[in-house]
């Protein structure tokens, strides 16, 4: 797109010619869809973003100067959104149902029918299910989990450990067993656990 052209559309654009939006979407779109791929998001499906990104670009195109060509610009538009969109899915880590491994799906699934024991080949996928769990808890919430449950330690040797006091290791093992009963029960494929 050469820069006449751009400044042409991006004038029609801001009288709001709806034909003139159009066609920058369409010039614009293989290169916005490319940087949302170069940056790999998880959570958030490509045309969403996408989309988010050309709000952006229409919402600002009026603090558009001409000063650099328009592509650089809507590709720093376009980066900053997917890096924002990416620190805000580590900042909300989620755990879908669909993320997890087929090994991992049979144990949900276990878990939500069967009072049974889990089968040995069971066990390695229910290790994996509960490190997507624990990972989305704060590191104080992970530590607690670890400590307690999975190294199998006392609240007096925790409390040793760690300097907290016997109630706070409590209330963070508890806190911690909530969040994690909530995420699993959110990519459980049955209402209840």
């Amino acid at each position: 797109m050469d820069d006449s052209n751009a400044s042409a559309l991006v004038d029609a654009a801001l009288r709001h010619d709806e034909e003139a939006a159009r066609s920058l979407v369409r010039q614009l779109y293989p290169l916005v869809a490319k940087v949302v791929r170069a940056h790999r998001l998880r959570r958030t499906a490509e045309e969403d973003l996408c989309q988010m990104i050309f709000i952006k670009v229409f919402q600002k195109l009026s603090q558009f100067s001409g000063k650099v060509p328009l592509e650089h610009w809507v590709s720093r538009i376009a980066v900053n959104t997917c890096l924002n969109q990416i620190e805000f899915e580590k900042v909300r880590p989620e755990l879908r149902y669909a993320d997890l491994s087929n090994e991992e799906q049979a144990v949900v699934e276990n878990l939500a029918t069967s009072p049974d024991e889990l089968a040995p080949d069971q066990r390695l996928a229910s290790r994996q299910l509960v490190e997507h769990l624990l990972a989305a808890l704060k590191p104080v919430e992970r530590l607690a989990i670890d400590l307690l449950y999975l190294q199998g330690r006392s609240v007096e040797e925790i409390r040793k450990i760690t300097g907290w006091s016997a109630a706070l290791i409590k209330v963070r093992a508890f806190r911690a067993r909530q969040k994690m009963k909530a995420q699993l029960a959110k990519i459980s494929p049955r209402e209840k656990l």
